[in-house]
């Protein structure tokens, strides 16, 4: 989502306000935003499925689907195992509880008691990113850290993008934390340009505001909710200036991420992240690097049409029914114009598709976003090994 913040930017075109908007309902606030600071999980998970069923703008005739799909979860190690550890994980930017799906029964089966958060501004429709405020998504995890304290002894953060600096920071001020498993962190943007969203959000409400057809995150961005993601990185830069993070962490990244400036990612770890068991599994050419934490996995699998990973690749599986390898949904429109009008991309048969980053373009190939991870099993091993209890 932030890409297309960066291409407004990057091409001149910042507009005074919203000039045309799609889909009235979609595109207006909720009356109500949900609450986050119930005395117990199951009534965060409950209260927020009914505000869910209420205000949700459903874009199919399975209201129960999109519910299940953006609702908060939790999940447990199997009847008979007492759970001594848990992990609370935390969705990116316009995505949703669904970004899990595939690691948390995973995480659940190492033993974990695995919640989700709902962030504020997301879940039901696109409008509701207008009012987003960073303070509740800190106030939040830092609540539900607390609840998951209540009934374990050992808590793990986890995250993606948006939600790896939110859990980052958290973590960073909270030294009981055990660790982090972090997906794409995106402590540093790709591009600064973003840093100029919050004067922008002052005079302009939407930095995109295209249709949506996925039922698991929004295809639109407001400045306010790009304005709020870009203090979230100015947060865990701080704090990670100031203090280095010296329990185990695992981070993963994609070399051709088009949100993250993956080489400084990189270089932060190597430099702030000095726990011995901590992993980077870095999807992609092999970068320089003499530290050994560093694993490093090709990217140009042709025999599965794959060119490079994306963001959102780690997160899901192979078999995901959504984002998969046979899933039913493809993000055909990848950065790339179909035409001299500037028709959005579409995709060609799977049988002829591609799969890459955002932006990725090479001769007599049609690339859609790589949604799912070819090493998603090899990567649930690795995070078994850094989160196994020891000596922190």
């Amino acid at each position: 989502m932030l890409r297309n913040i960066i291409a407004i930017f990057a091409t001149g075109l910042v507009v005074v306000g919203c000039s045309q908007v799609p889909d009235a309902a979609h595109y207006q606030p909720s009356s109500s935003t949900p609450a986050y600071t119930q005395s117990s999980f199951e009534a965060y998970v409950q209260e927020t499925r009914q505000w869910l069923m209420a205000n949700r703008a459903f874009i199919s005739s399975d209201k129960a689907r999109e519910v299940n799909a953006n609702a908060p979860f939790e999940l447990k190690p199997e009847k008979g195992t007492q759970p001594s550890k848990g992990i609370l994980l935390v969705h990116g930017l316009g995505d949703s509880p669904y970004s899990f799906v595939d690691l948390a029964p995973a995480l659940a089966a190492q033993g974990f008691t695995v919640r989700t958060l709902l962030l504020t501004g997301h879940g039901a429709r696109p409008g509701d990113l207008l009012n987003v405020d960073v303070q509740d998504w800190r106030q939040a995890v830092a609540h539900h850290t607390a609840l998951l304290k209540q009934d374990v002894d050992e808590v793990w953060l986890g995250g993606f993008s948006t939600g790896a600096n939110l859990v980052t920071s958290e973590a960073l001020a909270d030294n009981s934390i055990a660790g982090l498993v972090v997906f794409s962190p995106a402590y540093q943007p790709r591009s600064q340009l973003v840093a100029l969203a919050p004067y922008v959000a002052k005079v302009a409400d939407w930095a995109d505001a295209d249709p949506s057809d996925n039922i698991v995150r929004f295809d639109s961005l407001t400045f306010q909710t790009a304005g709020a993601y870009y203090r979230t990185t100015q947060s865990v830069s701080d704090a990670l200036r100031f203090k280095a993070f010296n329990r185990p962490v695992m981070m993963v990244l994609s070399a051709d991420d088009s949100v993250v400036d993956a080489e400084q990612m990189l270089a932060l770890f190597e430099q702030r992240f000095t726990h011995p068991r901590s992993q980077l599994i870095w999807y992609g050419d092999a970068p320089e690097s003499s530290d050994s934490r560093l694993k490093v996995l090709p990217t140009r699998l042709p025999e599965q049409r794959v060119s490079n990973f994306s963001h959102m690749a780690a997160l899901f599986a192979p078999e995901n029914p959504y984002y998969g390898v046979q899933g039913e949904y493809r993000i055909c429109n990848n950065g790339q114009d179909d035409s001299e009008e500037g028709e959005k991309a579409v995709c060609p048969p799977d049988e002829q598709l591609w799969f890459s980053a955002y932006g990725y373009l090479e001769s007599n190939k049609v690339h859609a976003r790589l949604t799912w991870n070819p090493y998603f099993s090899e990567l649930v091993e690795d995070i078994q090994r850094v989160t196994e209890t020891s000596d922190r």
